[in-house]
């Protein structure tokens, strides 16, 4: 096979898996018209050193709290890269929300949503979510509610876009490969990295709360 026909099928591949994905994605950009959900997924991304959720993340979180403040959903799931000592998005985004207003057991924290696929795995596997709205920017919402359906339960989105973001572009480049690797993934069956004991998001999210966490509680 020729460098240009590997290109030509490659190229096909990318945009059959582009379209795939979107083709039943539901998204909404007001919150006065997104269905009520079990719970709002809020997909980790960039913490600063100082625990400073990134402009992508804090969209994130505001888009939840917003569901959370018109009642759309009672319970909000973050999850993130808790994966090594000094770097813990979950924290950052609990706290962010707590100092905003949301009980802290009405916020579940999945420390091992390593990537998209873990998030919605976990969701179903280990927190037992059936329904969710997923809080993410427009780019990244059908690849994530694809991946919802792929671990078996609807979900809907909410576009978190709320500024200009400096490597929009690039995000936009780099979603296309996420999405067809996604493709090849599912349809290998993967799992999580991580799974663990069920937390249900029925319950009181402190269960899902580490030491560190319920030691700021106390204070």
């Amino acid at each position: 096979m020729t460098l240009a026909l590997l290109l030509l099928v490659g190229g096909a591949f990318l945009v059959h898996a582009h379209l795939l994905v979107r083709r039943s994605a539901r998204i909404y950009r007001d919150v006065d018209v997104v269905p009520r959900g079990q719970v709002a997924i809020v997909p980790g991304a960039l913490v600063w050193p100082d625990g400073t959720p990134s402009a992508v993340l804090e969209d994130r979180l505001a888009a939840a709290l917003a569901l959370y403040g018109a009642g759309k959903v009672q319970r909000i799931l973050v999850s993130g890269d808790h994966g090594r000592v000094g770097y813990d998005e979950p924290n950052a985004m609990r706290a962010w929300l707590v100092r905003r207003g949301v009980p802290s057991e009405d916020v579940f924290m999945d420390h091992a949503g390593l990537r998209t696929l873990d998030t919605m795995q976990r969701a179903a596997r280990v927190f037992g979510v059936r329904d969710a709205v997923v809080c993410t920017q427009e780019f990244h919402l059908p690849r994530a509610l694809y991946l919802a359906r792929a671990a078996g339960f609807p979900a809907v989105g909410y576009a978190a876009d709320r500024r200009v973001y400096a490597k929009a572009d690039l995000d936009a480049r780099r979603e296309l490969l996420a999405t067809a690797l996604t493709l090849v993934e599912t349809w290998a069956g993967r799992g999580p990295r991580f799974l663990g004991p069920a937390v249900p998001i029925q319950g009181d999210a402190r269960a899902s709360h580490d030491p560190w966490t319920r030691a700021l509680a106390v204070r």
